[in-house]
């Protein structure tokens, strides 16, 4: 694999069950490129290691006034030179070819985990994990994968020296033969200590990450109640333990670095002292003697990539840890297996609180808690409760259906759309029906203005097509950013849209019309709203209560208002007086002053001195709103 093939046409199904098992993965899955990694890495070491041998060989020559083996010496010198210069340079391709092409491996992995989960994702792992883990742990493992061959090279290089100083100066040979392992594992015993700090540095990053995270996701709430410095406060106390973790982990590996330099130091005076009492007995030559010592001080080289591998194992296995927890997520009760090869059609019905949307029909949904609210609307997009029955759409579990099958038949607009950076048309290029035009979809979800806002935003584009949005849309206003998102779903037409407040950032007279252009449009569709404004609920077909977690009334939006307590409570936001007293008036009673009972009209409360301010100017907006439709109609 190479960096101008990326990204993978399949990047695989990974072994997620644990940390190294997922590294281990990675690496059989580029065993191409760590062999060639590790030819380059013993073409550079061996290289390197066998300088020595040739100034052994020369001093020898030199001695033994012997030209031809001088020339011949240097002659072997040089193309270790070039040796040395080739293997290092595509060592150094190799090794950062397979840590771009790790690290993408990866990031596809995790960006394929999220597309199949969706929202469900942000809901099982804290977002400021998934950040991390697609940002600083991506780096980690491929830095681990690539490490790999090149402490493979060293380790076989430091044999190789090792066997070849025995043969070639067994006195000297044996001591450094005994010495270079001891220096090898001379750290490991810190290693234990090291990657339990490395590991107590990254939870507090994390943990620093999530917290920055939710604080910018809030800032606009966080002005609004001047909650800056508290939050701001926060973040500078976990930066600080982030901070501290990050030098004593530090302290910890220069510790470490520390031994690797004294022990080969060390290493380096026993061999000099032991090979001149050797020389001076004439045991060894002078060329023996500077062989064996020049060796030593290069094996110091390769002998740095065992500190390299062990922090790298130390620092990318809680970064493949957290990796693998995030990949080893699966859609609840996905049993990989399929039903139909073909999106259903149908009723879409949620068994667990009884919810039912008839076919081609625009259902209302009620619910006292909005958080309850989108739960419930993501069970409807075909994720379940881990313990849950699934939805079921035309009698077919959704997640029981491939999962391009599931979202090809119901689309789910979460409360909080997300606007990528781009053209208007490249923002309304995603999959649909085709039986929508973008026109009808944008005037539909009420966008004239934004269009308007985005030609004047933009120097170039003179169409509104080619109108840029910046990055989450944060040019435009929160309602602008709704519409826009509403305009996408509604162009995408899927046979099932579930849309989660789609109107609540808007003003009341763009909410009745893009209520009455939803309705239009989606004719003969299944559409689910999640709302608790009248004037979306009194154009539904039909209109749904969820209470504590069940459907305990069902109807039109007029009849649940005259009849149904809890449900007038939700929409008018009644106290449980004003719920009483507006019960009493509903069941024709008289109030105390002798008023008489309430009369009907457009479905709404008329008596309005025996109103409360909110029932008054919820009446009187409705008789707006009506008037002002009927008039443009």
């Amino acid at each position: 694999m190479q960096i101008q093939d990326l990204p993978y046409p399949d990047p695989g199904v990974p072994d997620a069950r644990s940390g190294p098992r997922f590294l281990w993965w990675l690496g059989r899955n580029q065993l191409g490129g760590q062999l060639k990694a590790l030819a380059w890495g013993l073409l550079h070491f061996v290289a390197v290691s066998a300088q020595p041998f040739c100034v052994g060989f020369a001093i020898e020559a030199v001695v033994d006034r012997s030209g031809a083996r001088l020339a011949l010496t240097g002659v072997v010198m040089a193309l270790c030179g070039v040796a040395i210069a080739v293997g290092d340079t595509f060592l150094h391709r190799a090794a950062v070819t397979n840590w771009i092409t790790a690290a993408a491996r990866v990031q596809q992995l995790l960006a394929r985990q999220a597309s199949q989960l969706g929202s469900a994702l942000t809901r099982r792992v804290a977002a400021g994990e998934v950040v991390a883990v697609s940002t600083g742990d991506v780096e980690k493992i491929g830095w681990f994968v690539e490490a790999v061959s090149r402490f493979t090279a060293a380790a076989v290089t430091v044999l190789l020296v090792c066997v070849g100083l025995v043969v070639y100066e067994p006195a000297l040979g044996v001591v450094v033969a005994v010495g270079l392992p001891v220096l090898a594992l001379a750290v490991l015993p810190l290693l234990p200590r090291a990657t339990r700090r490395a590991d107590v540095q990254r939870e507090k990053a994390g943990r620093a990450t999530e917290l920055a995270s939710d604080t910018v996701a809030g800032l606009r709430v966080l002005r609004g109640i001047g909650g800056e410095e508290l939050f701001l406060d926060r973040y500078r106390s976990a930066s600080q333990e982030v901070r501290h973790a990050a030098v004593r982990s530090a302290r910890m590996w220069s510790l470490i670095s520390a031994i690797q330099v004294l022990l080969p130091g060390l290493l380096l005076v026993a061999v000099v002292c032991y090979g001149v009492h050797l020389a001076r007995e004439g045991r060894i030559t002078v060329g023996e003697l500077v062989t064996v010592y020049s060796s030593v001080m290069v094996l110091t080289y390769p002998l740095r990539h065992f500190e390299e591998i062990a922090m790298a194992y130390s620092f990318s296995r809680p970064s493949a840890h957290r990796a693998a927890g995030v990949l080893s997520l699966e859609r609840a009760t996905d049993t990989g297996g399929s039903l139909a090869a073909e999106a259903p059609s149908g009723d879409l019905y949620d068994p667990a609180t009884g919810l039912l949307a008839p076919s081609g029909r625009f259902t209302a949904v009620v619910c006292g808690d909005p958080d309850a609210a989108g739960v419930l609307a993501e069970r409807l997009g075909g994720h379940p409760a881990e313990d849950g029955p699934s939805v079921l759409l035309g009698g077919v579990p959704l997640d029981e259906l491939p999962l391009d099958c599931a979202r090809a038949a119901v689309l789910v607009q979460d409360k909080d759309p997300v606007l990528l950076s781009g053209t208007l048309r490249e923002l309304l290029d995603v999959p649909a029906s085709g039986e929508v035009d973008a026109g009808a979809a944008l005037a539909a979800a009420q966008c004239d203005d934004v269009l308007e806002a985005l030609v004047q935003g933009s120097l170039e584009a003179a169409d509104p097509m080619d109108a840029r949005i910046t990055e989450r849309g944060r040019s435009l206003s929160g309602g602008q950013r709704q519409r826009l998102a509403l305009a996408r779903s509604l162009y995408t037409d899927p046979e099932v849209l579930v849309l989660d407040e789609p109107t609540s950032a808007v003003d009341s007279h763009t909410e009745a019309r893009i209520a009455e252009g939803v309705r239009e449009l989606r004719e003969g569709r299944t559409t689910v709203v999640f709302t608790s404004s009248p004037l979306l609920l009194d154009r539904a077909d039909r209109v749904v209560l969820v209470h504590e977690g069940a459907v305990v009334a069902a109807g039109a939006h007029r009849e649940l208002l005259h009849d149904e307590p809890r449900y007038r409570a939700v929409v008018t936001r009644e106290t449980e007086e004003e719920s009483t007293r507006s019960t009493a008036l509903h069941d024709g009673t008289t109030s105390a002053s002798g008023t008489p009972g309430p009369l009907e009209t457009n479905g709404l409360v008329t008596v309005e001195d025996d109103l409360t301010a909110a029932e008054r100017d919820f009446v009187r907006t409705g008789r707006e709103e009506r008037e002002e439709i009927e008039e443009t109609a």
